[in-house]
């Protein structure tokens, strides 16, 4: 009778709850890309993120090495679905043609602004307040079973290698405060912030 309750579907995406990173490279004449992704995934300082094997940011990080992982705060989810129909690629691809045009300034139509990094080439977004500065360490195709998706996806790894937070999101010197800070999530193609805090982990250092 329990089982009653439950009923197999095959939705076209799995995002059941990720946070949303932009990613910024750089372009082959220096100027910046920035995209938005819904798949990225943190152990230590490694993350990996998940790329369209067609996205001229996966195309921009593998040929430079070099990223900026902006996370925004779930205030910025406007300017954030402002870069959602955009691509660095000219000309657009062919299974991006119906529904994405090509911006060569997204940092401008989304309302972003640029700030220096330490370590790598490609800006920060100021408005984000959390930034991750990391280095490409290597790239690893995914099984696209059953041709679900339309292209290739691949999982970028990367190194970070520096870490900007705004002071207001900080405790203890070195700590972000999960009371101040909280991620843009994509759930299932609509965003919401994190709800009220549950608990904590007996490893918690805050």
């Amino acid at each position: 009778m329990e089982l009653q309750r439950y009923k197999t579907i095959e939705p076209k995406i799995l995002y059941f709850g990720t946070p949303v990173v932009l990613v910024s490279t750089l372009q082959e004449d220096g100027s910046p890309n920035l995209s938005p992704i819904s798949s990225a995934w943190a152990l230590g300082w490694t993350v990996l993120l998940g790329f369209e094997e067609s996205a001229k940011g996966r195309a921009n990080l593998e040929r430079t090495g070099e990223c900026v992982l902006s996370v925004p705060s779930p205030d910025l989810w406007q300017n954030v679905e402002r870069l959602a129909p955009l691509t660095g690629n000219n000309p657009v691809p062919p299974h991006k043609a119906d529904k994405f045009r090509y911006c060569p300034d997204k940092f401008a139509v989304a309302g972003f602004t640029t700030s220096p990094s330490d370590c790598v080439a490609p800006p920060r977004v100021t408005e984000c307040p959390l930034q991750l500065e990391a280095k490409l360490e290597a790239a690893h195709p995914l099984a696209n079973r059953n041709g679900r998706y339309p292209v290739g996806i691949v999982a970028m790894e990367v190194r970070v290698v520096r870490v900007h937070a705004r002071q207001d999101i900080i405790i203890k010197d070195n700590h972000i405060n999960p009371a101040l800070w909280s991620p843009l999530i994509y759930n299932f193609r609509h965003y919401f912030g994190l709800g009220t805090e549950l608990g904590k982990t007996f490893r918690s250092e805050t």
